[in-house]
């Protein structure tokens, strides 16, 4: 049998790993046991473990002190939103808190967008919604649905509502298939988010955020029907 190349044993180690740790197996806050022994126990070399520590640091689950050990990082409380993509892969139970945040994250986007939006960004805004439209497939009617929200974060003039929109969206990239509910039929998918982009070409606030909520809880209720 040929051997597995390096790299395919860190993928492998790195998410299981990863589990241990959101499962609880290595609580936060607790040191890892020597390498070797670690190593010893999952089948690997120190050199493979090194590797897939390495990755589990940059994703913010793990720390090492030199001299001290590796600990698993309290990242409940320490975390940021850039691990919302692996917690959603572990446990789908977190797209619920998402949805919260989509809401009322959305309806504000929505009628600052309206306040403040440019009238070329009005004119994009109904350029990607007829897109939607014209999308063939699911997927793509859910890609053209998903880059109307980006426009409407670029149009808030405000680029934190831009990196929030994009971290919202990588949050779920990892259950997005089971999501495609609302995106079936790109008509109705069109008629849907049409509100909101009319609203805020008017310039309408108010208008903006009551169609941004019924969107965001109409979508909301046709995307949880798909995960039970």
């Amino acid at each position: 049998m040929e051997a597995l190349p390096r790299e395919t044993i860190v993928d492998v180690l790195e998410v299981r790993l990863r589990e241990d740790i959101l499962a609880g197996r290595h609580p936060a806050g607790s040191y890892l046991p020597p390498e070797r022994q670690l190593a010893d126990g999952y089948g690997v070399t120190r050199t493979t473990l090194k590797h897939a520590f390495g990755r589990l640091v940059q994703a913010g689950l793990l720390e090492t002190k030199h001299g001290v050990g590796t600990r698993v990082r309290d990242y409940a409380r320490l975390g940021g939103a850039d691990l919302l993509p692996m917690l959603v892969r572990h446990s789908p139970d977190w797209i619920g808190e998402i949805f919260e945040v989509r809401r009322s994250v959305g309806a504000l986007i929505a009628a600052r967008a309206a306040a403040r939006a440019a009238k070329e960004q009005r004119n994009e805004l109904r350029g990607l919604l007829e897109a939607v439209r014209l999308a063939e497939g699911g997927d793509a009617v859910q890609l053209a649905d998903i880059e109307v929200h980006r426009a409407l974060a670029r149009a808030t003039g405000n680029r934190v509502y831009v990196l929030l929109t994009n971290t919202l969206f990588n949050a779920y990239l990892p259950v997005r298939a089971a999501l495609v509910g609302p995106f079936l039929d790109p008509g109705a998918a069109h008629d849907r988010l049409e509100p909101v982009v009319e609203a805020v070409a008017a310039g309408d606030e108010d208008g903006a955020r009551r169609a941004a909520e019924a969107y965001l809880t109409a979508t909301e209720r046709i995307m949880l029907e798909g995960l039970a």
